[in-house]
């Protein structure tokens, strides 16, 4: 029990270091290749941490692989750009000048729900009032409103109250 109960602990310590090393970010910001590395890291770390009869070094040697290839992946994406479409892919503009462009959103499978959703997550509930949307590679909606659309916003929140 005392020999799995160590293992458990030198295949976390492991992880943690692991994902520190890589330079994670929250579990949302990660790029598609990142998320299948984290993913694949726990299982790695799994097995040898439920099997005593399992080498730890069946779990480690496999871990630290995929983090030397997860630092390479991160410097070639970082010093060619035409790799860096490839590895982590391209933002996807889904709203420009308050018109929505259906093609993108079919692309990214996104319904009109999400869309909507997401831009009364960031304040503009309404689609005329955004210059740009864009998917960017994370997954995550950034969105630009207009200039109107901003000034107007300001100009409720520093009104004073009628009460």
């Amino acid at each position: 029990m005392s020999v799995l109960f160590a293992r458990t602990v030198i295949l976390y310590v492991l992880v943690i270091i692991a994902m520190r090393i890589m330079g994670k970010r929250q579990i949302g910001e990660l790029q598609p290749s990142e998320l299948v590395v984290t993913i694949m890291i726990s299982d790695l770390a799994s097995i040898p941490m439920q099997t005593s009869g399992v080498p730890i070094l069946a779990g480690v040697i496999p871990i630290l692989t995929l983090v030397v290839a997860e630092i390479m992946l991160s410097f070639i994406a970082l010093k060619f750009p035409k790799m860096r479409k490839v590895i982590s892919g391209e933002i996807s503009v889904v709203v420009h000048n308050g018109k929505i462009n259906h093609n993108e959103m079919e692309k990214l499978r996104m319904n009109m729900d999400d869309l909507m959703e997401e831009l009364r997550l960031a304040n503009c509930p309404n689609v005329k009032d955004v210059q740009l949307a864009m998917v960017e590679t994370n997954g995550k909606l950034s969105v630009q409103p207009k200039k109107s659309a901003q000034e107007s916003q300001q100009n409720l929140q520093t009104s004073p109250s009628n009460e």
